[in-house]
């Protein structure tokens, strides 16, 4: 048996051992549209994996993980997929702060934040979009000055994920005055439970709060919490991206597989599989699915030989413009009767809140539009747009 295979096997073993008594109700809970579900019954089973050890498992040791080889993190992040285990709730410092700083942070920053995220006992959001820089990050306005031992950041943050559960903000701020676009940004880290942090919910189409709008007035972070040079924020944030859409994409997709199964299944229930123009939909949304995993596959395999190709950027457009798609065949699947709510006053179908929710997933991340031009112009080396 491989090093993988038994990694596999250990995992597995351990989440059918773990998933039960207190923690057995939380299979299936939260996710994208759900992270209102169960967030404390949540939290406390990823303080227990934590404390078993199974969090931030692709960290080198010296930082707390257990060194797993690319391989062995994408068994992970399957396996507890397929246990339907409870969403995380540390994912943003794991997935995305914490590799971050093992590549371009200090070694105070790393000693003061890196265990705390390990124990679940920190949790993260991202300051990256604004009102007028969603897509185009580099349009930042949020400025931040030096006030002798610290940092002030004045702006406002939106789309924050999270922000309303976290105790940390990783944010880009202009850092130059008079700086433009990429230049002049530097990558803070502001904690959020302190004066001059305002963190507003945005009620979405689902009627839940999973995204936030965060003002910063005047709020204060010390001078050493910048992620790199002052002013090489635009390479720490783009590093920052690249962690994002790594090995927990695998996991995502046997999500996905999962909500596609599932609507198959009604299907074949409710007699919407008689339909011709539905069952191609659902051929078609099936050999999207695999399409999905064998270009997360190649781009992985890029990554561990030290050349990542363009299949992040093809990625990220695919599977968003998948997954909306799939909320609409689930709708029509569901026929008229998927206009209805469950319940008052606004109680929603697990098919009606994919629907909802995945109209977003073109949207964060960076929006199709933007991912168009990025392969565009950076992948194919075509002309680029004229802006104005």
């Amino acid at each position: 048996m491989s090093n993988v295979e038994e990694f596999r096997a250990e995992i597995r073993s351990w989440l059918r051992s773990h998933l039960t008594g207190e923690f057995a109700a939380l299979r299936g809970r939260g996710g994208p549209g759900r992270e209102h579900e169960a967030h404390a019954e949540r939290l406390a089973w990823e303080r227990h994996m934590a404390a078993e050890g199974w969090t931030c498992v692709g960290w080198p040791k010296e930082y707390g993980g257990r060194g797993a080889s690319l391989e062995q993190q994408v068994a992970f992040h399957e396996e507890y997929a397929l246990a339907d285990a409870p969403a995380r709730v540390g994912h943003i410092g794991e997935q995305l702060l914490g590799p971050t700083l093992i590549a371009f942070g200090t070694p105070e920053q790393r000693e003061r934040f890196l265990p705390p995220i390990v124990a679940v006992e920190e949790l993260w959001c991202q300051g990256y979009s604004e009102p007028d820089a969603g897509s185009d990050l580099a349009n930042v306005r949020t400025r931040a000055e030096r006030d002798g031992g610290q940092w002030v950041v004045t702006g406002q943050k939106i789309w924050t994920s999270q922000a309303h559960e976290s105790d940390w903000c990783f944010v880009i701020a202009r850092t130059e005055p008079g700086s433009t676009r990429h230049q002049g940004l530097s990558y803070l880290l502001v904690p959020l439970r302190l004066p001059g942090v305002d963190i507003r919910p945005i009620v979405q189409l689902t009627g839940t709060s999973e995204f936030n709008e965060v003002f910063f007035d005047g709020a204060r972070t010390d001078a050493a919490n910048v992620v790199g040079a002052p002013g090489d924020g635009w390479k720490v944030a783009m590093a920052t991206l690249g962690f994002e859409r790594g090995v927990s994409t695998l996991g995502q997709q046997v999500g996905f597989r999962r909500e596609l199964e599932a609507v198959i299944d009604l299907a074949r229930h409710n007699g919407a599989a008689a339909d011709p123009l539905i069952r191609d939909r659902i051929a078609r949304a099936w050999i999207g699915l695999e399409t999905i995993r064998f270009n997360a596959l190649r781009m992985l395999g890029g990554v561990a030989a030290g050349a990542p190709g363009p299949e992040a950027s093809i990625g990220k457009i695919f599977w968003a413009t998948w997954h909306r798609e799939l909320g609409e065949l689930a709708m029509d699947v569901c026929g008229a009767g998927g206009m209805l709510a469950a319940g008052e006053p606004y109680d929603l179908t697990d098919w009606q809140r994919l629907y909802l929710f995945s109209r977003s997933d073109t949207i964060y991340a960076g929006s199709n539009e933007i991912q168009r031009n990025i392969i565009a112009e950076r992948v194919l080396g075509l002309p680029k747009e004229v802006r104005p």
